[in-house]
């Protein structure tokens, strides 16, 4: 049976202006590998709500799970639950568990819930909540979009809440070959592996050190013995 998919939907300016440097793809894409569900796809858009919705919507319908991150703040720009809602033609409106949450957390350091920290409390009808250990204010889940926040500790925190709720399949299995040769050289070698083994991955990563060529080969799949076979074929035709 073929792995639940995912697809990862990051928004926001700061991240398409280069002032911002995404850090939670690389922990989804991890996490997502050792559940057993295979990320397929990732977009990312600006804080411009008809470009949110549309991805949204495409995502949903050709993937098991879609995450997202960035857009569910206080300020004016926050927009991505609105968007979700939108998109899976929802009423949106602060509930009364969610604020509830904030109420008692902003209480708790003498700070005021004033109308912008309210906007966390906006739910779409319909959602779960996602948990938030780090900062309180909540993620949702509405149809198979979980809404996550961009803060990297705030969206580690949400994936690990998410994750245990989702059915995953076989994790991927990978080894890596390191060979000091060129890619010229063991192209051939390699095509004839892939040929020989079409249910594995087989990547060839070309780095240059100290002046001279290599490659580190990566092969990944979820049968163990077809990767320790194959590693085994790639050593002897390599000679390493």
């Amino acid at each position: 049976m073929a792995n639940p998919t995912a697809a990862m939907l990051v928004i926001g300016d700061e991240i398409l202006s280069g002032r911002t440097r995404d850090a939670n793809m690389y922990h989804l894409a991890g996490e997502l590998t050792r559940h057993g569900i295979d990320l397929r796809e990732v977009r990312i858009v600006s804080d411009n709500a008809e470009a949110i919705i549309d991805a949204a919507r495409t995502l949903s319908q050709a993937h098991t799970h879609v995450f997202t991150s960035g857009g569910i703040g206080p300020t004016h720009d926050d927009i991505t639950a609105d968007c979700i809602a939108a998109a899976f033609d929802a009423a949106i409106d602060v509930r009364e568990d969610a604020r509830a949450l904030l109420a008692a957390h902003y209480e708790s350091r003498g700070v005021e819930l004033n109308s912008a920290r309210l906007r966390m409390a906006r739910i779409p009808d319909g959602a779960t909540l996602i948990d938030n250990p780090v900062s309180v204010a909540p993620g949702f889940t509405l149809g198979n979009v979980h809404v996550m926040a961009g803060v990297p500790a705030v969206f580690e925190a949400m994936v690990a809440s998410v994750l245990p709720g989702l059915t995953g399949g076989a994790p991927m299995l990978s080894q890596t070959l390191t060979v000091h040769r060129p890619e010229g050289e063991i192209a051939g070698p390699l095509s004839d592996l892939a040929d020989d083994f079409p249910e594995l991955s087989i990547g060839c990563y070309p780095f240059q050190k100290d002046g001279a060529f290599g490659a580190n080969i990566v092969v990944r799949g979820r049968d163990g013995a077809r990767i320790n076979a194959a590693m085994t074929r790639l050593a002897r035709d390599l000679g390493t």
